[in-house]
């Protein structure tokens, strides 16, 4: 699979998750669980689907900090 098509994916179920925890704190709207129902089976998976793509861009720091000192080499 692509790594880019990870990386995407993964950065959209983040943002869902951000945004639903934005709902939350602020309005105490819970999106997921008015789309799915409380705590359905389908409501688990998204929650967890959206926790395993935050664990999957833990790695975007290394792959960032590294693509950052590919352009900073200079010919002397």
């Amino acid at each position: 699979m692509n790594s880019k098509f990870c990386d995407y994916t993964a950065l959209t179920l983040v943002i869902i998750g951000a945004v639903n925890w934005g709902l939350i704190g602020f309005f105490r709207f819970d999106l997921i669980n008015l789309l799915f129902g409380n705590l359905s089976w389908l409501s688990r998976v998204i929650y967890a689907l959206v926790g395993l793509a935050g664990l999957y861009l833990l790695s975007l720091y290394g792959r960032v900090g590294s693509m950052s000192g590919m352009g900073n080499s200079r010919n002397e």
